[in-house]
């Protein structure tokens, strides 16, 4: 059964999240937003967790712990930078195995709509842009791309596998709640929530996600909350969500 999909949330929050529908868009929102997200009906359906508003995510019962022989030493990792050669901006990066990733995310302003975390300019240099899928499919720079499933499974195993990924990959500060992570892989997760088609941008603080070029359009994130260590896939509509990007090599 494919439950991943497209985009790669990071999960933590332990909390057990459920669906509801959020009906009758308002004429105010401009069509090409609505356009951007192919929210096209006569609903759309918000991803809501108790408490925290949370996008629904898969549960953590089928998760497995990886053998310790497939488990990346930490003290292997080698941490670079390189230059985004399209507006000048430098990225840290970090390879772990045989994988190099950005370890900041992706702050690239692209034609195809991308935003800065509650429309504030200062929220991109911290946390990234925030992309749409469509967006987020050729927003990396020439020599990097945009994550199939498969890289981020191998990730997730370098570091012990899903049910301790988010406190590895977490960033030691910034999160909500007592919720920040051991950053053991300096991967340095930032909790920079998303963006909703409704114009809402919500839960800075308390999760991150990450798009993959998968083309599924439900079970199309892998995301990180604030109180959990695993990592699992989110169950949203592609089409209703901008998330962060975070580029690896080719």
């Amino acid at each position: 059964m494919n439950i991943l999909g497209n985009a790669i949330f990071l999960l933590m929050k332990k909390s057990v999240c459920h669906s509801s529908l959020r009906c009758g868009l308002s004429l105010v929102f401009s069509l090409s937003v609505l356009a951007l997200f192919s929210a096209c009906t006569d609903y759309v359906s918000k991803i809501d967790a108790p408490n925290d508003d949370e996008p629904m995510a898969l549960s953590s019962s089928s998760i497995l712990h990886e053998s310790s022989s497939s488990v990346v030493n930490p003290s292997t990792v080698v941490v670079k930078s390189m230059k985004d050669y399209r507006d000048g901006q430098s990225y840290k990066t970090v390879t772990i195995g045989s994988q190099t990733w950005m370890a900041q995310n992706l702050n690239y302003e692209t034609d195809y709509f991308s935003f800065c975390d509650n429309n504030i300019l200062s929220n991109c240099s911290k946390y990234g842009r925030l992309y749409s899928w469509k967006g987020a499919l050729t927003a990396c720079p020439v020599g990097w791309h945009l994550p199939a499933k498969a890289e981020f499974d191998t990730l997730f195993t370098a570091v012990g596998g899903r049910s301790v990924a988010g406190k590895m990959l977490k960033s030691t500060s910034g999160w909500n709640d007592s919720g920040n992570g051991m950053d053991d892989y300096s991967f340095s997760a930032l909790p920079a929530g998303y963006y909703y088609v409704t114009g809402d941008y919500e839960l800075e603080g308390g999760m991150t996600c990450f798009w993959s070029s998968a083309e599924d359009v439900v079970g199309n994130a892998l995301c990180l909350y604030k109180k959990d260590d695993y990592v699992s896939g989110s169950l949203g509509n592609k089409n209703l969500y901008a998330f962060s990007v975070r580029c690896v090599q080719d």
